[in-house]
């Protein structure tokens, strides 16, 4: 029975809200195919058995009332009016949970909630992340100042209610911006991050790093994607806009050698720990914005047999996706979050010698209009063997 979302109106953040999830799937095939059958076969949607509550990281921003109550939650779409949220229907039922105490203890210890407007305030957000496999949860406090008043006993509180939290970080943001996190994170309590299982490798995860938001869909994505490279354990791969390394650890063990790269430096860190943590000896990472490192690879003659890119939603730059024409990979496999930036970035690749194999939807934002793709592209001269 399709269950009803007393906050959809409002948020605006699930489009596909009271429409049944097959149907939701059906749409999102259909939407694909009318972008990009031009340029491949869409294969059917990998959809989810239990399209609920699959978020691993929540977000929730605060705001004072004027009777003293903190209400916590999102912020209405295109304005930032907060919509007070209680319960999320594809969020972690137990971040939610952790989100409401922290609102009821930020009152109880007369923990000021920032204002936007004044700039007056210490308490601007809180995110949560956990470990589907593991059961570990970061909670992350988002603060205008490092001064958290009691912070200890607030933390102490906070871990009273929730036993299942195994790390507590303060993150400053002291700017005047729209981001959420700022660079410096205090570790209040436990390690600092947390850690997951993702195809057989484990990962460590910051509070500033890129890990996808469902688990269980992913597993299938980068299954997939690895599947489509048909490694034989003697190419060398590139990883491009790899983040803490999901990808190219996990294709590490069928290919001779994987050279991972990505802007964000607290995921690079996070990138090389995670090699040692699953003792994989035969990739490097490269803190750098992808489309310069693969402009200069290329410069230099450097070549690729495969070439994973899961870029942001604007899509690649074409000066990444000449150079890696340049460089020649037999293959090209490109997840995408974004259908409309990947229909203009195939275009690039089919007029510059590539082919599209095939596309394969993956439905990983369920009852939103967000959906993944995977699309193998080869070169169009490329010798056909056995596949």
């Amino acid at each position: 029975m399709l269950e009803k979302c007393s906050y959809a109106k409002k948020c605006g953040g699930c489009r596909y809200q009271g429409i049944p999830y097959e149907k939701q799937l059906q749409e999102k095939e259909r939407n694909i195919k009318k972008l990009l059958k031009s340029y491949g076969k869409v294969h059917t949607i990998a959809g989810m058995e239990n399209p609920y509550h699959y978020r691993n990281k929540v977000h929730a921003v605060l705001k004072h009332m004027r009777n003293g109550d903190v209400i916590s939650g999102i912020y209405e779409e295109g304005t930032h009016k907060v919509v007070p949220v209680e319960c999320c229907q594809i969020e972690d039922q137990e971040a939610d949970q952790v989100i409401q105490t922290i609102r009821k203890l930020a009152k109880s210890f007369k923990i000021k909630i920032y204002n936007e407007d004044s700039g007056y305030g210490t308490l601007r957000h809180v995110l949560v992340r956990t470990g589907r496999k593991t059961g570990e949860m970061l909670v992350v406090l988002v603060a205008a100042s490092p001064v958290f008043p009691s912070k200890n006993n607030f933390v102490k509180a906070l871990r009273k209610e929730h036993p299942s939290i195994t790390t507590v970080v303060l993150n400053v943001n002291d700017r005047n911006t729209n981001m959420v996190l700022g660079d410096r994170n205090i570790v209040l309590y436990g390690k600092g991050y947390i850690e997951d299982e993702l195809c057989g490798c484990r990962f460590r995860i910051s509070p500033n790093s890129f890990y996808q938001v469902n688990p269980q869909q992913t597993e299938y994505l980068y299954g997939k994607a690895i599947e489509l490279a048909g490694l034989s354990g003697k190419e060398r791969v590139i990883d491009a806009y790899c983040g803490i390394g999901t990808i190219g650890l996990i294709a590490a063990s069928g290919a001779k050698e994987v050279i991972g790269v990505e802007l964000n430096k607290d995921a690079v860190r996070d990138a090389v720990v995670n090699s040692k943590i699953n003792g994989i000896r035969n990739v490097k990472f490269y803190q750098k914005d992808a489309g310069d490192f693969l402009v200069e690879m290329a410069a230099q003659g450097e070549k690729a047999d495969v070439v994973f890119m899961d870029p942001p939603r604007a899509g690649s730059s074409e000066a990444f996706m000449s150079s890696v024409i340049q460089m020649g990979p037999e293959k090209v496999v490109y997840i995408s979050c974004n259908p409309q930036t990947l229909a203009r970035d195939l275009e690039y690749f089919t007029k510059n010698g590539y082919q599209a194999k095939g596309i394969w939807p993956v439905d990983l934002f369920p009852f939103t209009s967000h959906c993944e793709a995977i699309t193998l592209l080869e070169k169009k001269n490329r010798k056909q063997g056995r596949r």
